[in-house]
C-alpha cells in the first residue's frame, strides 16, 4: 500500500518486502528543482547532450557551460534534467531573462511543462515581473509537429524568428 501523501513523482518503484509492498521514494528532496553552480558535474553531463553544446575548436575544455552573465541553474532532485536562466545582453536585442538550456532526460520529477512552469516561478521570484524568453531550433530538436511544444502547454507563446532561424517564444509574467 502506498502511504497516504506520497505524490507520484516520488515514488520510483514498489517493492515486494515480506509479502507486503513498500513505496521507495526516488529523491529525500521534496522540490522539483535544486539550485547549482555553473560548473556543476551533473549538469554539464546533462549539457553535453544538449542540441546546443559547442565544443571548443583549440579542444580547450572549460568547466562552465552556461556562458556569460547572471545565472540560475537547476537540476531536479533525480539529476535528470537541467535548467538554466541567464541574464545578459543578447546580440539580437532581446531583453529579459533567457532560458538557455533546458533538457530533459526522463527525470520523475513531472513531464516537462511542469518542470517549466516551476523554474519560470524561480526566475519570477529572482527577477520580478521580467520577460522570460527562449529559442528553439526546428532542425536541431526531436521531429515534432510543433517546436517548443512543452514551453507552448507551460503557457509560451511564439514571438518571432531570429535571424538563424530559430523559434523566439517567450513568457510574461
Amino acid at each position: 500500500m502506498i502511504p497516504a501523501g506520497s505524490s507520484t513523482g516520488q515514488i520510483r518503484a514498489l517493492s515486494a518486502n515480506a509479502g507486503r509492498f513498500t513505496a521507495r521514494q526516488t529523491s529525500l528532496i521534496d522540490a522539483i528543482w535544486i539550485p547549482v553552480k555553473d560548473g556543476d558535474d551533473t549538469g554539464r553531463a546533462i549539457f553535453e547532450n544538449h542540441y546546443s553544446r559547442r565544443k571548443y575548436f583549440n579542444g580547450r575544455f572549460d568547466r562552465r557551460f552556461c556562458g556569460p552573465g547572471e545565472k540560475m541553474v537547476l537540476l531536479t532532485p533525480d539529476a535528470l534534467a537541467l535548467f538554466v536562466w541567464r541574464k545578459f545582453f543578447s546580440m539580437d536585442h532581446q531583453e529579459g531573462i533567457n532560458c538557455a538550456i533546458f533538457r530533459n532526460e526522463g527525470t520523475t520529477a513531472g513531464r516537462s511543462s511542469d518542470l517549466i512552469r516551476a523554474a519560470m516561478e524561480l526566475a519570477w521570484e529572482r527577477w520580478p515581473g521580467q520577460r522570460l524568453y527562449t529559442y528553439v531550433d526546428p532542425r536541431k530538436v526531436s521531429h515534432k509537429r510543433d517546436p517548443g511544444r512543452c514551453f507552448l502547454r507551460a503557457g509560451w507563446r511564439h514571438f518571432g524568428w531570429a535571424k538563424h532561424g530559430q523559434r523566439i517564444l517567450e513568457a510574461l509574467a
